[in-house]
């Protein structure tokens, strides 16, 4: 019966931790992620491909020129 009592401490114990942890996160702002990563490769991927047609720069500098572009935006 004793080992009872201590798996209850021990299961309550880690889901008191695991809540403390989404409650750090979420304040941090972890989960406001307005579009899923899925959906932001595919919105990249399509950029990169009309921008690679166009001229003739490696796209590694063309992803880098598209993102300074946006945030000065």
């Amino acid at each position: 019966m004793d080992i009872l009592y201590l798996m209850i401490l021990c299961s309550v114990s880690l889901a008191v931790i695991f809540l403390i942890i989404f409650i750090i996160n979420a304040r941090n702002g972890q989960f406001e992620d307005d579009e899923s990563p899925a959906v932001r490769i595919l919105l990249d991927s399509e950029i990169i491909k009309e921008d690679s047609k166009v001229s003739k720069e490696p796209e590694s500098t063309e992803i880098l020129k598209k993102r300074t572009e946006e945030k000065s935006d």
